[in-house]
């Protein structure tokens, strides 16, 4: 049998093969702990002793990790204000057939880190980029939310100021999908906040705080229980977060469909029980929309159970 040899073009090759064969470096992307140093892996390491020269988002952090594991690195800075300025010389330690390793200052590189733009005219320019996997917040957190991950968004950062914020959450009140975003502790709050006035104040959310880190806290509840437990303790605020919302599910029970048997069962339960509780076991037990009878507990709680 006579196997036809395709050509491929040189810039779409990429091949681990052609940098050696022909004494070009490769770019690592590798992925560092995101709080335990524990969950570094042994191929990171390796990586990271035989790199010729180390960029990272922070030197002083990096240098941190390095020398907690013995590596005597060559460390430059690569960060968002310098980043473009230096592919050109990056271009130059892989021509002279230099191994370069990308490290962010935690988890997996140019997830909301520099090194989009390197990384992108590398990869146009046909040099070999290779992935060192490891640690993920977003993977991290998403696997202990009790979520659906089957389909999911990762929104980042929010816009910093109140006006962009509002604008992409009002945006993504209808997502389809379980929605991930990164919060620091200084906007923790109004970002909840704007949350539960985009989403409704009943919408499931999962918060983790400080992932792998000796203070690892995870929230699970709404949006409303999760203001008043942020306030409730200023350690809740403190820390890096990952918020998970829950996806938005279309109400198709209107009010008026609420059954006088269901609405009697409501004001049962809503004497004895908190009201996102008391939904939630009515749902249970006739098949109706949560939020539907949410909202019409919140209305016979308000109205005096008449």
């Amino acid at each position: 049998m006579t196997i036809k040899n395709t050509e491929v073009p040189q810039k779409q090759t990429n091949s681990l093969v052609n940098s050696i064969e022909n004494n070009i470096g490769i770019l690592y992307i590798v992925a560092t702990p995101i709080g335990n140093l524990g969950d570094i892996t042994q191929r990171a390491i390796e990586t990271l002793k035989q790199a010729d020269k180390i960029l990272a988002e922070d030197t002083r952090n990096t240098r941190k990790l390095l020398t907690h594991f013995g590596i005597q690195g060559n460390l430059q800075a690569l960060h968002e204000h310098n980043e473009q300025q230096k592919i050109g010389l990056i271009k130059d330690y892989l021509d002279a057939g230099e191994s370069i390793a990308l490290v962010s200052d935690a988890g997996t590189p140019l997830i909301s880190d520099p090194g989009y733009h390197l990384v992108n005219n590398l990869a146009n320019a046909g040099y070999t980029i290779t992935p060192i996997p490891g640690v993920s917040a977003i993977i991290t957190a998403l696997s202990i939310a009790g979520l659906p991950t089957n389909r999911f968004s990762f929104e980042g950062f929010l816009p910093a100021k109140s006006t962009g914020r509002d604008k992409m959450l009002q945006a993504n009140a209808k997502e389809a999908r379980t929605q991930v975003y990164y919060e620091s502790c200084h906007r923790i709050i109004p970002t909840i906040q704007a949350m539960a006035k985009a989403f409704g104040d009943n919408r499931s959310v999962v918060l983790a705080r400080e992932l792998t880190k000796m203070y690892e806290q995870v929230f699970r509840g709404d949006l409303k229980s999760l203001q008043e437990w942020i306030v409730a303790d200023p350690t809740h605020q403190k820390g890096e977060f990952v918020l998970m919302v829950a996806a938005y599910e279309e109400d198709d029970t209107n009010l008026e469909e609420i059954t006088t048997t269901t609405e009697d069962l409501l004001k049962i339960l809503i004497e004895e029980l908190p009201i996102k509780q008391a939904a939630s076991l009515a749902a249970n037990i006739t098949g109706q929309k949560k939020n539907a009878l949410y909202r019409r507990a919140m209305a016979l709680k308000e109205d005096g159970l008449r």
